[in-house]
């Protein structure tokens, strides 16, 4: 068995680290060896950051995105159209659609997908609130902005039928976005491309 070379202290904050998506135990301790290196330019801002993040970043009420105040940035924007709701799985996914610029309108974060095998239905979902803001908010237009994946589209048929007694155009995502593809991971110009050439769904 291999000797510990380094404290307590050091190894929680590999350990730490290693939980992060897209970081193994080898990247965490790469990642823990930088910061530390370089603890005045990185380390200190570092946890200065993600104190103020733990006492002041909330979950908006209103649509799912994550702000510092409710309701969010996205929801205060009197320049959206406020007819325009685009639904997606997650916070990662609305992010990536601002990033492209693809659209001007407000979104919901449903906060996942259906997914059976899992256990997550329809109540793990923020879906009451999409049929609320619909008939509330007098919105005539649904974009499903989700995944292209099997729960993605589950989802997506899910909603269709839920805003089928509702007067409002149910859209999809169109070409660019591939089939078992992720938003987060595409580009700024397919995701512009797809979400202008919405189709009805």
């Amino acid at each position: 068995m291999a000797e510990q070379v380094a404290g307590p202290e050091i190894q929680r904050l590999i350990q730490l680290l290693a939980r992060l998506p897209g970081l193994g135990p080898r990247s965490a301790r790469r990642a823990a060896l930088h910061l530390i290196r370089k603890r005045d330019e990185l380390l200190g801002p570092l946890a200065d950051a993600l104190q103020v993040a733990r006492e002041r970043i909330i979950t908006c009420t209103a649509c799912g995105n994550v702000d510092t105040r409710d309701p969010c940035s996205v929801c205060c924007d009197a320049r959206r159209d406020a007819g325009v709701l685009v639904v997606v799985e997650t916070v990662a996914d609305l992010w990536a659609l601002e990033r492209a610029a693809a659209i001007r309108a407000r979104y919901h974060v449903l906060g996942g997908t259906l997914s059976p095998l899992d256990g997550v239905g329809p109540k793990d979902l923020n879906l009451s609130t999409l049929v609320e803001r619909v008939e509330r908010d007098g919105v005539r237009e649904v974009i499903l902005a989700v995944n292209a994946t099997v729960d993605g589209q589950t989802t997506a048929h899910y909603v269709t039928d839920l805003l089928a007694g509702q007067k409002v155009r149910v859209t999809r995502l169109a070409h660019g976005v591939p089939v078992g593809g992720e938003l987060d991971y595409l580009d700024d110009g397919t995701l512009a491309a797809a979400m202008r050439q919405r189709t009805d769904f």
